[in-house]
C-alpha cells in the first residue's frame, strides 16, 4: 500500500469521528438547556459561547451579543470554516476517494450517502428548525460507518490505519469535550446553588459523549465531577474513555508494527508509554489540575498522531 493511501485512510476515519462529535455536542447542549436546572445553563448565550469553545474558536468578549443562526450555521454547514461539519465530511469523502479500490463498496456508498445528506441539508431548514433532525441523522450515519467498516472490511492493515485514526480522534475530541464542560462548570457554579463538583454541566458531559446511563449504571448515584471525569478518562471498559482509545490504538498499531523488539523511537513505544502512565493514574491526581492534565494528554495524542504519519504515512 502506498504511503499517500495510508494516510487517506487515516485521515477518513479521523473526519468521520470528529463530525460526529461536533453534532452530537451541537445537539446535547442546545437542548439539555432547555431543562437546566439553573439560569446560567439555561442561558443561549452561554450554550452558543461553549460550542464555540468546544471547536476550539473561544469567543472572549462577554459583551459580544452571539447571532444563534450564525453560530450554528458556521460550525454545522458553513463551506468557509475549515471546522465546520460539513467540511469535515468533504474531507472524509476525498480522503475515501482516495482509497476507493481499498475499502468496501458497502462502506463507499455509505459515505457517498452521509456525503449528499449534509451537502444537501437546506441552510434555512437547518437554521430555523433543523438543528435536531440535522445533527441526530449525522451521529446515526457515523454510527453506520463504523459498522460498515467493522462489518464489511478485512481486518487487517487497511482496517488498522482507519481504526487508529478514529480512535485518535476520539480520544481528542473527548478531552476537547471534557476541557469545554470543565470550563462551562466552572463558570455555572453559584447559580441556584450549583457547586463545581455538582454541576448540571457533568451530565451534559456524559450525554455529550453518550455514556450518561451506563455511567450511571456503572456507579450507581448522579454523576459529579470526580466520577463523570474517572469514567470518561481512565475507564478502560468505557467505549468513549480516552483510556480505551489508547488501548484501542495501541492494539492496531501493533498490527502495522509487530516486531517484538524494543525500539524506543517507534510510535508503538510512545502509545504504550502514554497508556501505561494513564493506566495507574488515580482520578484525584487528574482533578486536583484538570487544566494541567488536558493540556498533557492533547500534546501526547498530537506526538503519537505526528509520530505515526513520520512512520507510516510519510511520503
Amino acid at each position: 500500500m502506498l504511503a499517500r493511501v495510508a494516510n487517506n485512510l487515516f485521515w477518513m476515519g479521523r473526519y468521520i469521528e470528529r463530525s460526529e462529535h461536533i453534532a452530537r455536542y451541537l445537539n446535547v447542549n442546545y437542548f439539555s438547556s432547555l431543562d437546566a436546572p439553573n439560569e446560567l445553563s439555561q442561558s443561549r448565550q452561554f450554550v452558543l459561547r461553549s460550542m464555540l469553545f468546544m471547536i476550539g474558536d473561544p469567543e472572549n468578549d462577554s459583551s459580544v451579543n452571539l447571532n444563534e443562526g450564525e453560530i450554528l450555521y458556521k460550525i454545522g454547514l458553513d463551506p468557509d470554516y475549515s471546522f465546520s461539519i460539513l467540511n469535515n465530511v468533504k474531507a472524509a469523502r476525498e480522503n475515501a476517494n482516495s482509497a476507493r479500490d481499498l475499502i468496501s463498496t458497502e462502506l463507499y456508498e455509505s459515505i457517498n450517502k452521509f456525503y449528499h445528506f449534509v451537502c444537501n441539508y437546506n441552510v434555512e431548514t437547518y437554521k430555523k428548525s433543523g438543528l435536531y433532525d440535522f445533527t441526530v441523522n449525522v451521529t446515526e450515519m457515523t454510527a453506520i460507518l463504523r459498522g460498515k467498516m467493522r462489518g464489511t472490511l478485512l481486518h487487517d492493515e487497511i482496517y488498522a490505519i482507519i481504526m487508529m485514526g478514529l480512535n485518535i480522534e476520539r480520544a481528542m475530541q473527548i478531552i476537547r469535550i471534557i476541557n469545554a464542560k470543565y470550563n462551562d462548570a466552572l463558570e455555572a457554579q453559584g447559580s441556584y446553588g450549583d457547586t463545581f463538583g455538582n454541576s448540571f454541566e457533568w451530565t451534559t458531559l456524559l450525554k455529550c459523549a453518550e455514556s450518561y446511563d451506563m455511567m450511571r449504571r456503572f456507579y450507581k448515584k448522579t454523576p459529579t465531577s470526580i466520577s463523570t471525569l474517572e469514567f470518561l478518562i481512565l475507564n478502560p471498559n468505557c467505549p468513549r474513555s480516552v483510556m480505551n482509545s489508547l488501548n484501542q490504538v495501541y492494539k492496531h498499531i501493533k498490527v502495522l508494527d509487530p516486531s517484538k523488539k524494543y525500539n524506543k523511537e517507534s510510535t508503538a513505544f510512545l502509545v504504550g508509554k502514554v497508556r501505561a502512565e494513564y493506566e495507574y493514574k488515580f482520578i484525584r491526581e487528574i482533578e486536583q489540575d484538570i487544566q494541567t492534565f488536558i493540556e498533557n494528554i492533547l500534546k501526547s495524542l498530537s506526538e503519537i498522531s505526528e509520530k505515526m504519519e513520520k512512520e507510516f504515512f510519510n511520503y
